[in-house]
């Protein structure tokens, strides 16, 4: 009786507690599990295919079932990007299923949008910015820059035009991104030797804030100049190729062309702006105290002097400029691309010098060369695969019939005169910038601005350079690109100094864009020819 009570009282003792918390147990993980699935997030992922599937019932297109349904997926792949739902990467591969998927175009054709001439370029480009990263020449070269330019006695403004001018001259070459990551640190270091906390003067304080900001919009600054300085100038170029493949392509030197004095403006009116908000007449002796260029002479003297392997990477990145500047000079002056009957593009120049890399030793340790591929592994995928989505959509919107439908829809432009749609163009996309990325912006708006152009019976690249350019004036947010981001974590600067700058900064940009556009571009892009 009593083993059998006591068996009993152990039996009730153990259940009585153990179902109550077992079923709250239960609820709470219920609970917890449905709290994990009604989330934004969650919400947003299926807003891609809620949206695509709105567009394929309710909306009629004329035109072919294959237009629509291109406008379903646009519409899928946006909420996306726009949203970060899902990793940009992995929305910039959603062609891959979803334009077989839709009858939109074959896997095959698909895929190919993924492998291009200007894709090999970005490759090839990429990998020599990581090597001069990895050899630290950037911060050489940085402190050179920053010795001239320092004065004597100090020079603040002046000052500020040697660093700005270094970040420029880093982001022509490599992306912005990468440039900015590379020069924050750079000035940072400058701005160290600088008192801290709120002991010191407005006049140091300012100058701090004129530095920072100077960096990571001399980084977006000097990006326009180049093909290779942000993946929005690739994203047109190929778009440009696979919408007008009978046209010229836009070569690096037709570009630069362009880009350099574009940039060139936009950059003295960026130093106009910090000398005018941040540089008082009173920063120079509070500044002269801290900065000198003794100290800069012994910061430079600690690298040493130039090892072999930093003579030979700046010899390949010399070597790679040159080939990309004179492939295609002019029309008398072909270039010594002429020599291989127009089978070669700049992505072969840039992929045939990052190649060098791998072969040429370092002179450190035996056997050991420039580059290996385990310093490949920061090679900026996203960036590809993005350009690898913009050339698909760009193709997906012709093939399809949607970009025939577009025209028809815009047919109400057709009288507007350029000088008013231009700047208009050049404000929407420099203001959806703010809230998207730049690649993003310019992979939506430049197939509808092709529309538009062929409506108003204008040059497509008299609005296409406009939209992709003025999707890199995001200077208002810190979201706007991550060189904002950057710039922004340094500690050194607020949103209302970004908005202070960005605002003059972005008006001067769509100013000298919309009047460079019609007068320069249609020398150097042939606009004034006809299609």
């Amino acid at each position: 009786m009593n083993s059998e009570h006591n068996t009993n009282g152990v039996s009730d003792d153990l259940k009585a507690p153990l179902l109550p918390v077992q079923a709250t147990t239960m609820e709470t993980s219920n609970g917890a599990s449905l709290m994990s699935i009604f989330t934004p997030k969650s919400f947003f992922i299926l807003l891609g295919p809620l949206l695509c599937t709105l567009i394929c019932l309710f909306v009629k297109l004329d035109g072919p079932v294959t237009s629509r349904n291109m406008l379903a997926v646009l519409a899928w792949m946006f909420a996306w990007w726009i949203t970060e739902a899902v990793p940009m990467p992995i929305t910039s591969m959603s062609p891959l299923f979803l334009f077989p998927l839709f009858g939109i175009a074959s896997a095959d054709d698909v895929a190919h949008s993924y492998m291009d001439d200007v894709i090999s370029l970005v490759l090839g480009s990429f990998i020599l910015a990581l090597a001069v990263e990895h050899y630290n020449i950037h911060r050489r070269l940085a402190l050179n820059i920053t010795l001239i330019f320092c004065g004597d006695p100090l020079n603040p403004p002046l000052l500020l035009l040697g660093i700005c001018a270094t970040t420029a001259f880093v982001s022509m070459w490599m992306h912005n991104v990468a440039a900015a990551l590379m020069m924050m640190p750079v000035a940072t270091g400058i701005l160290q030797r600088l008192p801290s906390g709120p002991t010191r003067s407005p006049h140091v304080d300012k100058f701090c804030r004129a530095v920072v900001l100077g960096v990571l919009y001399s980084a977006a600054v000097g990006g326009m100049s180049t093909l290779t300085g942000t993946g929005v100038n690739l994203i047109l170029v190929g778009m440009w190729k696979s919408y007008f493949p009978e046209a010229d392509p836009i070569s690096f030197n037709t570009w630069f062309f362009f880009g350099f004095p574009l940039a060139l403006l936009v950059f003295f009116a960026l130093w106009a702006i910090l000398c005018c908000l941040y540089c008082s007449r009173g920063a120079g002796p509070a500044l002269s105290a801290y900065l000198d260029k003794s100290s800069l002479r012994r910061e430079l003297q600690m690298l040493g002097p130039m090892a072999f392997a930093e003579k030979m990477v700046l010899a390949v990145f010399s070597m790679l400029i040159v080939l990309w500047m004179t492939r295609s000079i002019t029309d008398d002056v072909p270039g010594w691309g002429a020599l291989f009957n127009g089978r070669v593009g700049d992505g072969t120049a840039s992929v045939m010098m990052a190649t060098l890399l791998f072969i040429i030793p370092n002179k450190k340790q035996k056997g050991e060369k420039l580059m290996d591929w385990n310093k490949c592994k920061k090679l900026p995928w996203n960036i590809v695969l993005l350009l690898g989505a913009g050339f698909a959509i760009a193709a997906g919107v012709r093939s399809s019939g949607l970009a025939d439908v577009l025209s028809k829809a815009l047919t109400f432009l057709e009288h507007a005169p350029y000088l008013v749609i231009a700047p208009a163009v050049c404000l929407i996309s420099s203001t959806v910038t703010e809230f998207t990325s730049n690649n993003s912006t310019t992979t939506l708006l430049v197939p509808l601005l092709i529309q538009v152009a062929q409506t108003m019976h204008v040059h497509p690249l008299l609005l296409m350079v406009p939209g992709a350019i003025g999707a890199q004036f995001s200077y208002l947010l810190p979201t706007g690109t991550p060189s904002n981001v950057v710039g922004f974590t340094t500690g050194h600067i607020e949103i209302k100094d970004m908005i202070k700058t960005g605002v003059p900064l972005k008006i001067a940009g769509i100013a000298a864009l919309s009047l460079l556009m019609p007068s320069l571009g249609a020398y150097v892009f042939g606009t004034n020819e006809e299609m």
